[in-house]
């Protein structure tokens, strides 16, 4: 169980890019869930470098409401920059993320956080269905999904962003020092004492997805180039593969010589070279996708660059309810 002596202080974290017409809605619609609950907290906006009036609603919000912050990037760094630069400004005894466009329902964030009253460390909100998507969309993110828990041993089948952590959890991962870090399977690799609450992803309210077929493949290979090898080892498996055919063929060959049988050699050298030169390509492809991602680590830039910080300056840097 949790001391409560004091009352204990959460943190709301919601990466925001071009989001300006969430942000009003979302600041109001958690700022009253949690004062209903007589729940102490802070709100924290990361403006993952929006291109529309994200960051002038930020603003408005902390104006308007003393409890709400805002982080705006220079430039857009991606979702799990914006993710861990919340965790970073969190001052809370507990960090709760999802997303500003409430498709995460934000009812139950009180839910997860009477769980952690109860001594839980990391509280996983785990999808009863994906709401309306198309088709393709789906497909691609069971794949994904079937990829890194295979690659993982961590079941991600129903994994989302949606997470309640422990202020020692969300320190665990700061520390972590790789650049591309997958927030996702982080958050449960990391382990600690664990609870999941079901939820069913919200349709959008206000704006549309940001996220085009592009960079969901771009999201998906470099979080699992980021968090397993088990595209190296496909490697392996390919070179294996084209070892067992090597050896059936050239067995095949040496009968047909030794039955004293012709065997025509052009279409099969040329399907050879083509065969083998292909998995070569892709080998190298791979090995070097990893070299890339080795060579981000080793520059040791930072996840992201602050530009600017908004609060309620009245407000001290204590958070409060409206009660």
């Amino acid at each position: 169980m949790q001391d409560t002596t004091k009352q204990s202080l959460l943190s709301v974290v919601l990466p925001a890019y071009n989001e300006e017409a969430s942000v009003p809605r979302a600041a109001q619609v958690i700022c009253s869930l949690l004062a209903e609950a007589n729940i102490r907290h802070e709100i924290i906006f990361i403006d993952d470098g929006s291109k529309d009036g994200t960051w002038a609603a930020i603003q408005a919000q902390t104006a308007r409401h003393p409890q709400v912050r805002g982080v705006r990037f220079s430039r857009n760094f991606g979702k799990e920059a914006a993710i861990f630069a919340g965790l970073a400004q969190g001052r809370g005894d507990c960090v709760v993320v999802l997303d500003c466009d409430l498709q995460h329902p934000p009812e139950k964030i009180v839910e997860m956080y009477r769980l952690w009253e109860q001594g839980y460390q990391v509280v996983e909100g785990v999808k009863v269905s994906r709401g309306k998507e198309s088709p393709l969309h789906t497909l691609a993110a069971k794949t994904f999904y079937s990829l890194i828990s295979n690659a993982t041993g961590i079941d991600m089948s129903r994994a989302s962003d949606f997470k309640l952590l422990d202020r020692r959890a969300v320190d665990t991962l700061l520390a972590m020092r790789e650049k591309n870090a997958f927030f996702r399977a982080l958050s449960s690799w990391i382990g600690f004492s664990t609870a999941q609450v079901e939820f069913e992803v919200q349709p959008r309210l206000e704006g549309a997805s940001k996220w085009s077929l592009r960079s969901l493949i771009r999201y998906a290979l470099v979080n699992l180039t980021s968090f397993s090898a088990a595209p190296l080892q496909l490697i392996t498996l390919l070179g294996l593969v084209v070892f067992v055919c090597s050896v059936g063929l050239g067995l095949w060959s040496l009968w047909e010589k030794l039955s004293g049988q012709a065997l025509e050699g052009f279409t099969t050298v040329i399907l050879l070279q083509l065969i083998i030169g292909s998995v070569l390509m892709i080998c190298l492809g791979i090995i070097g996708y990893y070299v890339a991602r080795i060579y981000e680590e080793i520059k040791d830039r930072p996840r992201y660059i602050v530009a600017d910080l908004c609060e309620d300056k009245t407000n001290d840097g204590q958070a409060e309810t409206d009660l």
